[in-house]
């Protein structure tokens, strides 16, 4: 590899370094959640007089499938609701919120579109209509779509592994319509979404009054308590 190769390499690696780290550890979870979910339910099978599975059974069973879809769609959940309410909702000293007076989606002035875009403007943002309307929104329309096919994905693994479980059991299967209205659902569903709203709202609330320093996502050290919309 030639010095202009490896250079380009770094300097790749540099510039992608945030969103490379947290693909990784992704992997690194995901490998992580194959190996112990095997094991325990590997556990579960032997304790039920049923044969054990392999790991490739295993990954492509209803029951991984839907321990990591029900966690990606509170996740994209989180991020499509933090991206639409904060267009309308303050916290007054968050670096999470936009000034206060400042609610709303702004002026084409202020949001550098159609006749204000600059140079190195996106080409939508320089167009009007429809296109110009959807790319202003694309970032929580994509998390929105995400989630619903997440959830979507959740609830079809679901609802396989419920059925692999009344069939075990020999108890009834039910429907698919059925099991959006089982309390094993919403238990499952819910209980993530309540940890990612609260750690949005921990969020808010802690970067008024604590700092992380370097950290864009808090406010420099020596800003005040009631500074908002402030980064470092």
């Amino acid at each position: 590899m030639s010095g202009a190769d490896r250079g380009g390499a770094k300097r790749f690696l540099v510039d992608n370094g945030l969103t490379l780290c947290f693909l990784a550890l992704t992997l690194a979870a995901l490998v992580g959640q194959a190996v112990s979910g095997l094991a325990l339910y590997n556990d579960d099978q032997v304790a039920q007089g049923a044969r054990t599975v392999s790991m490739a059974d295993y990954l492509t069973s209803s029951s991984f499938a839907v321990d990591v879809a029900e966690n990606w769609q509170s996740e994209y959940l989180q991020f499509f609701l933090y991206i639409f309410v904060t267009v309308w909702l303050i916290q007054r000293g968050s670096p999470e919120s936009k000034e206060p007076g400042k609610q709303g989606t702004e002026s084409d002035e202020e949001q550098h579109v159609g006749g204000h875009a600059g140079p190195g403007a996106p080409r939508w943002a320089r167009v009007g209509g429809l296109r110009g309307g959807l790319y202003a929104r694309s970032l929580g329309l994509v998390m929105g779509v995400v989630f619903l096919l997440s959830w979507l994905t959740q609830s079809v693994a679901g609802w396989a592994a419920y059925n692999s479980e009344q069939l075990a059991e020999r108890e009834d299967t039910v429907g698919w319509l059925q099991y959006l209205g089982a309390p094993e659902f919403w238990n499952r569903t819910l209980q993530n979404w309540q940890s990612e709203f609260l750690a949005v709202a921990s969020m808010a609330v802690l970067s008024i009054y604590l700092r992380q320093r370097g950290s864009p996502e808090s406010k420099p050290v020596g800003s005040p308590h009631r500074a908002t919309g402030v980064e470092g």
